[in-house]
């Protein structure tokens, strides 16, 4: 997938994204130059740093968005985190450098899913053998190596044989059976907060020091073939290996989508020491944004080419507000449009996770089946905008109050309403949505 054209991820993104094509376009360019990068010699490709991308926009309107799908559609190890949970070293909070930790996690386990899927087949023919073992224990000579030939030999491989069969049409799904699995309990380091590092060494060296312990467990013979399954694959993959992986793919194509960094403005209004420690926040960020190594318990890792997207409202404070440094770090910069009418329609209706599919796919599930018609979707957007305008601009969200509110009373009924078709058009939006309508107050507090 990282071989995508600009173009095509545009395409890609405008499956579950509406508008917003600047930002779209923005992003793309930057997914396509890490491609273009790898393809350079290394002398050179150290030196292109990757550029960072600011989103400005009103909640809602799919910042978030543009960068999950984005990461989902490289493959990247992806992180998003709130620059508010973050405060200045010294004051109790999360560090900083626990994004990095947290993002190689995310790299190690994205790895090792790929590494499991490669091994699966071997896994699942291992574990069906040890689960027959379970099944139908050897003999003490066949266990102790000695090799036994007759008729008690074959009428074990026979009663195998036809144990197996019975196993592979689900016959035996039901049977109890003993299995070892690991001890979950163990030595918890006491977490500190703002000492998310000293913790994580803490817990590696008694992890060592007090090996996981092994039970024998009595479930059920298809969990216990999941138990078989995992345990193969943690012994035929190669976790250094992993880790080496997970470490250059977060060092080479990790995201870091960092969300309120209007928050940790100093603009605003406010004074006193929250400007002390929303400015300790952006210096304590700026190493981690423009290039540095951080220790993780997989290694010591380099964000210098890690891509950070920072995205805010900016309501009460603006870009400029942020400390110089940090400013120089995000040079692309793309303000994302408020939602329109039309947006919220096309929201309602394009999209493949469109909001009316969900519902009609819910529904579905009590046999009840939704119909919209084309009134009814104009109805809710026009609505939708009329709210957005009159209260706090809460963008697309305002969708899903809206149309929890219209399907409330069917959601309730579809239990012993089987069989029935439903049609959603203008007048039971106008029905559904009459007393909130009527009341300026009212809508205020429930939409």
């Amino acid at each position: 997938m990282n071989t995508l054209t600009p173009r095509e991820i545009v395409s890609e993104l405008d499956k579950y994204i509406v508008g917003q094509n600047q930002a779209k376009r923005m992003v793309a360019i930057a997914l396509r130059n890490r491609w273009r990068r790898r393809q350079l010699d290394p002398e050179l490709a150290e030196e292109i740093a990757p550029k960072n991308i600011l989103m400005i926009g009103p909640t809602g309107v799919g910042k978030t968005e543009i960068a999950r799908r984005l990461a989902k559609l490289a493959g990247s190890p992806f992180l998003k985190v709130e620059a508010t949970k973050f405060t200045e070293v010294g004051y109790v909070g999360r560090d900083v450098e626990s994004i990095v930790r947290d993002l190689m996690e995310i790299g190690v386990n994205l790895v090792r899913q790929e590494e499991e899927a490669k091994v699966r087949v071997r896994a699942e023919a291992t574990a069906e053998e040890r689960l027959l073992d379970v099944l139908l224990p050897t003999k003490p000579l066949e266990s102790a190596g000695v090799d036994y030939i007759g008729p008690e030999s074959r009428a074990a491989d026979s009663t195998r044989e036809k144990l197996r069969q019975l196993w592979r049409e689900g016959k035996l799904d039901d049977r109890l059976v003993e299995v070892e699995v690991q001890s979950s309990g163990g030595v918890q380091a006491m977490a500190i907060p703002g000492m998310e590092g000293m913790e994580m060494q803490m817990q590696d060296m008694l992890s060592k020091v007090f090996p996981k312990k092994k039970k024998t467990k009595k479930v059920r013979v298809r969990n216990a073939y999941d138990i078989l399954i995992q345990s193969e694959c943690e012994r035929l993959i190669d976790m250094d290996k992993v880790h080496e992986i997970a470490r250059e793919r977060v060092q080479e194509s990790g995201i870091v989508f960092l969300d309120e960094i209007d928050k940790i403005c100093g603009g605003g209004g406010s004074s006193g020491k929250a400007d002390v420690s929303r400015e300790g926040v952006q210096r304590d960020l700026l190493p981690i944004v423009e290039g540095s190594t951080v220790n993780t318990k997989y290694g010591m890792v380099r964000t210098d080419h890690i891509l950070f997207i920072a995205a805010g409202a900016f309501h009460m404070s603006k870009p400029s507000d942020l400390v110089p440094e940090l400013q120089g770090r995000f040079p692309l910069r793309v303000e994302l449009s408020a939602l329109t009418r039309d947006d919220f329609y096309r929201i309602l209706t394009e999209p493949q996770n469109a909001l009316t599919v969900q519902y009609k796919a819910l529904l579905g599930t009590e046999g009840v089946n939704v119909a919209y018609t084309d009134e009814a979707l104009n109805e809710i957007a026009r609505f939708a905008q009329k709210i957005n305008e009159e209260t706090e601009n809460i963008g697309a969200r305002r969708l899903y109050t809206i149309m929890e509110k219209i399907v409330a009373e069917l959601s309730f009924d579809a239990p012993d309403m089987s069989g029935v078709t439903v049609t959603i058009d203008r007048d039971y939006v106008a029905h559904a949505l009459h007393d909130v309508q009527e009341n300026r107050d009212l809508t205020r507090y429930i939409l």
